[in-house]
Order: structure tokens, then sequence, then C-alpha cells
């Protein structure tokens, strides 16, 4: 307060320049004594004297503090740390004391000395199984999905079919299945205990195409899963629900690696997943395993028997005597239709079945309709466009509905409907909601399923085929697709359990069956 008051006395004596001149040097003045006082403590017992004199302001300090300041050796030592290297500082010059280790061999100590505590971390670490359920087999067309299986596919132990030897350029993204079932068979020679002999025996199955189309396949998937769930006995230290979820994972993968999972696979897969995990946890293990099998039966039940019981009284409707029906390949659906509107109501029409190479599915399906009386011409998909002016609807088959509307099928079907719409014929696909599917696709492609490429090389039992030795030209690989996307443009209806729907419903159905 003295200060101030002088300050105010004194102020109308001195000039602005003055004042401002007294305030750099007080404010210069505290920031020596704050430098002094952290780089030499001791300094903090001298203080330094200041004079003031009319014009300027000087800083008097002790010859004997400069001199410590100097000449004075100052060693910087901390022996407990683990980076610590000696430093004397001499006439005010750092220096590194001789014999200490270099700041590269420091790091290096350092480095390694991190890498064991990691090491000796993950190894007292308890092996945690994958947090990855059965949706990573059933959503395998991710990128980032199949980089996963790949890597639990070790860990799980399930036999691994060798890469295929050539390959489609456009198509290298997709598993192709090949002649290699003896190769399957002799790793599973040396099978461990987590997969059961049911899968291994609908895997074998799968890859040599003796279970073939959607219905066949899921219901065997399920009639299988009964068995698994049925000998399954959980372990006295785990929860039975949990360590079955677990246990069946490598099982979905064995299948997956004998043929690629279907959507009707997928979405049987996801209805037991669900099952499982809302299983009520209070009921004993003999109680849960009825129970789930319980729930098998009704998922086969509803969505396979009922559901092409309602299609088939759904779309005999559609059919009128002296009708002229088209079909493509195989249908056991479409089979169900047709012997229902001719053998049970009684109504008189032709069949044409269309079939294609290399498995030629028609010839069943002439065979069934020929062992029913039901009269019928046989030809190739060559002549679709020859046959289609005679033809009054086109009855199809599907193997999914995707979410935008459009049809998966077996290769060719959306050649078939093309024509058909060109000759301005109706086509009717017939489907179970259970092939549903929230994927999108607008073209083969991205997803889609390769078959053997030796398939197409058709050798007579009199004459070989010039492309018996394709394998060996270089320059030559042959494609083999299975399936095809059918626009939604091209598909007049679409008959389910439900109702007759056009292709853009599939996502309110599916909202529908995920609210219940």
């Amino acid at each position: 307060m003295e200060d101030n008051k002088a300050e105010q006395h004194d102020a109308p004596s001195k000039s602005k320049e003055e004042i401002q001149a007294e305030r750099k040097a007080k404010k210069a003045e505290k920031a020596a004594k704050k430098t002094n006082v952290s780089k030499n403590p001791e300094t903090k017992k001298v203080q330094p004297k200041t004079v003031k004199g009319d014009d300027m302001t000087t800083e008097i300090v002790p010859e004997k503090s400069k001199k410590d300041a100097t000449e004075k050796v100052k060693s910087v030592t901390k022996p407990d740390s683990p980076t610590f290297i000696p430093i004397t500082k001499v006439d005010g010059i750092t220096k590194k004391e001789e014999g200490t280790k270099s700041n590269a061999e420091l790091k290096a100590e350092r480095r390694a000395k991190q890498e064991a505590q990691r090491a000796a971390k993950l190894e007292s670490k308890p092996t945690t199984k994958s947090k990855h359920t059965v949706d990573d087999q059933i959503q395998a067309d991710r990128p980032s999905v199949e980089k996963r299986l790949v890597k639990t596919l070790a860990s799980q132990q399930v036999p691994q079919l060798p890469p295929a030897q050539r390959k489609v350029q456009l198509f290298s993204h997709l598993q192709q299945q090949e002649r290699r079932l003896g190769l399957l068979t002799k790793d599973l020679s040396i099978n461990q205990g987590n997969i059961h002999p049911a899968i291994i025996r609908l895997g074998l199955q799968y890859a040599s195409r003796v279970v073939c189309g959607s219905n066949a396949r899921a219901l065997a998937l399920m009639n299988a899963m009964k068995i698994v769930i049925s000998d399954y006995s959980s372990p006295a230290d785990k929860e039975l629900l949990r360590d079955l979820q677990d246990s069946l994972k490598p099982n979905i993968t064995f299948l997956k690696q004998c043929r690629p999972i279907s959507v009707t696979i997928g979405n049987a897969i996801r209805y037991l997943k669900r099952q499982i995990r809302t299983a009520p946890p209070h009921l004993d293990e003999a109680t849960t395993k009825r129970y789930l099998c319980d729930a098998i039966d009704k998922y086969v039940l509803e969505n396979v028997e009922l559901a092409g019981r309602a299609i088939c009284e759904e779309a005999a409707k559609k059919i009128s005597s002296d009708d002229v029906i088209l079909t493509y390949g195989y249908s056991s659906l479409l089979l169900r239709i047709l012997l229902k509107a001719y053998v049970d109501d009684g109504k008189k029409f032709r069949v044409v079945v269309l079939d294609c190479s290399p498995r030629y599915e028609g010839l069943q399906f002439l065979r069934r309709l020929a062992a029913a009386h039901i009269p019928a011409v046989y030809m190739l998909i060559s002549g679709a466009s020859y046959i289609m002016p005679q033809v009054t609807k086109v009855f199809l088959g599907a193997h999914a509905l995707l979410a935008n509307g459009n049809v998966m099928s077996r290769v060719g079907a959306s050649q078939v409907a093309l024509v058909a719409k060109a000759h301005n014929v109706p086509v009717l696909v017939c489907c179970e909601t259970h092939k549903f599917c929230e994927r999108v696709q607008t073209d083969s492609f991205v997803f889609n399923e390769l078959g053997d490429p030796d398939d197409l090389v058709s050798v007579r039992p009199s004459s070989e085929s010039n492309l018996k030795n394709w394998r060996d030209l270089s320059k030559l690989s042959l494609l083999n697709l299975m399936y095809d996307v059918t626009p939604g443009d091209l598909v007049t209806a679409v008959i389910t359990e439900l109702a007759v729907l056009p292709c853009t419903s599939v996502p309110v159905v599916l909202r529908v069956k995920h609210a219940v």
C-alpha cells in the first residue's frame, strides 16, 4: 500500500516512458530470480540486491555465487531408473561419463524387456473361445468374415480341402468345389472328437451331391442336428446351452468346407441358435434336449411341410385345363404342384421341361412326370425361344429370394424368364418364405457357388472329348456357375404360403417373421 501511494505520489514527476521502463525492469527481475532458483537451489540463500536510480535499475549479484554457478561440478544421478544416463556438467558444458551405454543400446534393452513382459502376459492369459457365432458361417460372403473363418479353422481343428488348381479371375473370391472327396476322406481318418459322425456323413453327402436342393439340404441338416443334440452331454463344469452352442461351431464349419451354406441352411441355423439362446435355463438336460428337438420338428413342419402344402393349393388354382406349363430343371415343390393339379384336381394340361448341362436335372423331373402319366416334352434350354410361343404359363422354383426382389435360382433361369417376358408369358415363382434372405444382389458375381469344372467336360463312352486334358492348357479355364440372379421385373408374382406376393414384398415378410 505504501509503495502504491508512493508511486501515485511520484506519478506526476515521472514521465510515461519511465514508468513503463520501471515496470519492465521489475518483471525482468522477478523472471531472473525464478530462473536462478530453479537452476541452482543454493542461490535461494543469497538474495541479489537491487539499486534503484532515477533513470535505471541495476542488479548486484555477489561474485561468490557467480563462481559457484560456473565452476561447481553437478552430477544428476537416478540409479533406480532403467533409462539412467550419468551426466556431468563442467563449466556449462554437458558431457556423458565414459563407459556409459548409448541411447540405441538403452532403447534395444527397453524393447527386449517389453517383448519379454508381453510374452509372459500372453502365456499367463487363459485361452478364450472365439466370440463369433454361427453367423460367421452364414455371412461368409463378407471379406472380413471370410478372413476370420480361415483363422479360426486351425483352432477348431476342422479338416480343410486344398485350394482349387485353377479358377477364373473374376470369380476367384468364390469357393470352387472339385472332385476331391478322397482328400477330404483322408483327412477325416484322423478326425478329432469335435465333429459328430452324423455331420461327417451329411457333409460327404453335400459334397457328392447325393443330397441336393434347398429344401432337401435344410431337412437333412435339421435331422442331423437332432442326432447331435440327442448325443450331446454337457461337461460337469459348463452350462449346457452355452457349451452346446460352442460345440456346434466346428460342425457348421465342416459343412461349409464340404459345400457353401445355402440360404435355407443359414436360416435354419439362425432358428436353431435362437432356440438355444431362448431355451428355459431352469430345465434339466433331458428336458432341454427334448425341447430343442421339438423346436426342430416344429420348424420343419411349419416351414417345409405345411408351407409346401399351402403353396400347392394356391398354385394349383393358377393352372387351367389345356394349359401348357413350362418348367426348368428339377424342383420338388413344382413336382408336388403339378401332381396336385393333374392327379387330385383332374386338370388336363401338358408340361414342357427345359434342361441344361452339366447335371441335366430335368431328366429326373421328366421321369417323375411320366410315372404319373402327365404328358410332358423334354427340351434343352437352347430351344426356349422356339417353344415359348406355345407356352401359357412358366413355373419356376427358387434357391432364394433376395431383399431387393431379385430371384436366385439355378443357372439359366434368368434366361428362361427373359424369353418369357419377351413373349408376354406370365412367370410364376413358387417359393417358401424360409428361402427369403436379407442379402441384396444385382448380379451373379458377388456371391455364388462354383461347381466342379470337370462336370463341363462331357466324355462319352465311345469317344473322348477334346477337353479331357484341359488342365494341361495354361490359357484355358472352365467356369461352372451354379446359380444366377433373375431381376424382379421379369417375375409376374411369387406364390408363397402366406399369399401371392410381388417380389418387392420380401422386406415386409422378413420384418413380420422377425417380429414373431
